[in-house]
C-alpha cells in the first residue's frame, strides 16, 4: 500500500474510535493527536506532551493498532512521538532540550530539564494575582516532579478537559505554587479564559466578608463563573465547615461546566483532617501528583539557572557545596544562594568556596538536621521491622506496629527540628500528646533495655545514609 494512503486510513481509524468511545471520551484524549508521517510498515502520530502520549498509549494502543491494521489490511506498526515545541501554539512538552542553565534532558526523565515556553518573544500579559516569573520556562524538571510537570503542561493546553481537577501536593518549598501558577500564567497569556488564582486564606476572608456584608451572591458569581480556578494550600480549610460547604458547591459548579480546577496542598487528600467526607471524595477524584524534594542534579540545575537569571557568576564548587548540604526544599536552596549573590553585589567581589563556607556557616549548620525528612525516617524504621510506611502511619495498635511507630516518632524528635504537633501530623494526624507519650515510652525503655540504644543509633545511621543518597 502506498504510504500516502496511510493518513486517510488514520483519519478513518479515528472516526471509528469516536463512534465506539463516545464524543466526550474521544474529545478528552484524541483531538490533539496529529498524523506526522508514515512509510512502509509504520505510522507515526504526534502528541502535545509525554504525559498525554503515555496515557493514550496505556489506555488505547491496542484499540488503535487493531482498527488501523484492519483498515490497512497489513501489519502496520503504530509509533508515537512528542510534537516539538514551536510546531503548535501551545506550551511544549518537557522533552524539549534544556537550556544551558540546566543539564541535558534525557527522554527517560532521569536528568533535570527546563520547560521552555513556545513564545519566548511574545510580550507576557501579567495576571494581577500571579507572579510573572512563575512560568514553565523557569521550572526545572527532574525525577521528583517529572510526572507533575507533564500533567501541568497538558492542562495548560486544554484546561477543563482531560485532567480535571488537578491536585499538587508535597512539603514546603517544593514548587507547588510555581507549577500551579505556571498553568494559570500560560492559560491567561494564550487565551481569553478568565483565570482566578487565590490563596486559601484570601478565599476564606472573601467568604466571611460575603456573609458579613450580605453579598454571598457576588461571592458565588465570582468563583463559579470562571474558566480556571487555582486555590493554594487547601489544608488551611480544615475545621472550617462553612467555607468547605461553599467550596464543595463551587467545585461541583465548575466541574459540571467543564472548567479547570487546580489545588495545592501539603499532604494527600487521605491525610486531610476535619474535612467533610464529600469534599475529601472530590479531591480523591482529582489527578493527584506528589512533589518530592529534588535530587542532587536537579538542585544544581536550579541554582545555576537562578544565578544566571540574576546575572551572577557562582563557581561550580560553590554550587556543589550548597546542593550537597541543602536537600530539603527549593526555597532553602534559593535562600542560601541569595546570600552569596547579595555578597557579590554589595562587596563587588567574586564568591569563592572559602567565602561561601564562611557566609553560609550558620545556614548550613541549621539545615543539616532539617534536611532529614520524616518520610525517610518512617521508611527506614518500617524496613527495619519489615513493615510498610502505611503501617507506621496507620491506626493499627498491635504491639508489632506500635513499638516501631513510637521508635520512629522518637527518632524524628531527635534528628529533626519538627515540633511534636508536626510529627503527629506526619504520623497519620495524631495529636502532640500522643507523640509525647511515644517519646516518653521510648525514653523509659532506654533505661531498662541496654540493647535499645544501639538499635536507635543504627537506625539513625541508616537514616543519614539514606538522606545523603537523595
Amino acid at each position: 500500500m502506498a504510504k500516502t494512503d496511510y493518513e486517510g486510513l488514520w483519519q478513518e481509524t479515528l472516526s471509528r474510535l469516536r463512534a465506539e468511545l463516545g464524543e466526550e471520551e474521544f474529545s478528552s484524549w484524541f483531538t490533539d493527536i496529529e498524523y506526522l508521517r508514515s512509510d512502509e510498515g509504520r505510522l507515526v502520530i504526534g502528541f502535545p506532551s509525554a504525559f498525554h502520549m503515555e496515557k493514550v498509549k496505556d489506555r488505547y494502543h491496542n484499540a488503535m493498532q487493531t482498527r488501523f491494521r484492519e483498515l490497512a489490511n497489513a501489519d502496520i506498526a503504530l509509533e508515537y512521538e512528542v510534537i516539538p515545541a514551536g510546531k503548535a501554539e501551545s506550551p511544549p512538552s518537557p522533552e524539549k532540550k534544556a537550556e544551558k542553565t540546566g543539564a541535558n534532558v534525557a527522554e527517560s526523565g532521569k536528568n533535570d530539564r527546563k520547560l521552555v515556553e513556545s513564545h519566548p518573544d511574545k510580550p507576557q500579559k501579567k495576571h494581577p494575582q500571579m507572579r510573572d516569573d512563575y512560568t514553565f520556562e523557569k521550572y526545572i524538571v527532574g525525577e521528583n516532579n517529572n510526572f507533575a510537570a507533564n500533567a501541568a503542561v497538558a492542562i495548560s493546553r486544554n484546561p477543563g478537559t482531560s485532567y480535571n481537577p488537578f491536585l499538587i501536593y508535597g512539603g514546603v518549598g517544593l514548587g507547588k505554587t510555581h507549577l500551579m501558577q505556571a498553568i494559570g500564567n500560560y492559560v491567561y497569556e494564550n487565551s481569553n479564559n478568565k483565570v482566578i488564582c487565590i490563596t486559601s486564606e484570601d478565599f476564606l476572608n472573601e467568604y466571611l466578608d460575603g456573609i458579613a456584608q450580605g453579598k454571598m451572591n457576588a461571592f458565588k458569581n465570582k468563583f463559579r463563573y470562571v474558566d480556571v480556578l487555582l486555590i493554594d494550600d487547601i489544608q488551611f480549610f480544615q475545621d472550617k465547615p462553612g467555607v468547605q460547604e461553599e467550596l464543595f458547591h463551587t467545585f461541583n459548579a465548575l466541574l459540571n461546566a467543564k472548567k479547570q480546577l487546580v489545588f495545592t496542598c501539603d499532604r494527600p487528600p487521605s491525610e486531610l483532617k476535619k474535612f467533610s467526607e464529600r469534599l475529601i471524595s472530590r479531591f480523591e477524584q482529582s489527578l493527584k501528583v506528589d512533589l518530592q524534594p529534588p535530587r542532587y542534579e536537579v538542585r544544581c540545575a536550579i541554582l545555576k539557572s537562578t544565578a544566571e537569571n540574576r546575572g551572577a557568576s557562582i563557581p561550580d564548587e560553590v554550587i556543589d557545596l550548597i546542593s550537597k548540604n541543602i536537600s530539603s526544599n527549593i526555597r532553602d536552596l534559593i535562600s542560601a544562594l541569595n546570600i552569596l549573590i547579595s555578597y557579590t553585589e554589595i562587596m563587588g567581589q567574586p564568591v569563592t568556596l572559602d567565602i561561601a563556607q564562611q557566609k553560609l556557616r550558620d545556614v548550613l549548620a541549621s539545615t543539616r538536621q532539617a534536611n532529614l525528612s520524616m518520610d525517610t525516617i518512617q521508611k527506614v524504621v518500617a524496613d527495619f521491622f519489615s513493615l510498610s510506611v502505611n503501617d507506621i502511619k496507620g491506626r493499627k495498635k498491635t504491639q508489632k506496629i506500635v513499638y516501631p511507630r513510637q521508635l520512629a516518632m522518637n527518632i524524628c524528635r531527635d534528628m529533626t527540628d519538627y515540633s511534636t504537633t508536626e510529627i503527629g501530623e506526619a504520623f497519620g494526624g495524631r495529636d502532640h500528646t500522643t507523640v509525647m507519650h511515644s517519646i516518653e515510652k521510648i525514653q523509659g525503655l532506654l533505661i531498662t533495655d541496654p540493647t535499645l540504644d544501639s538499635t536507635i543509633e543504627s537506625l539513625k545511621r541508616q537514616v543519614k545514609e539514606s538522606s545523603a543518597k537523595s
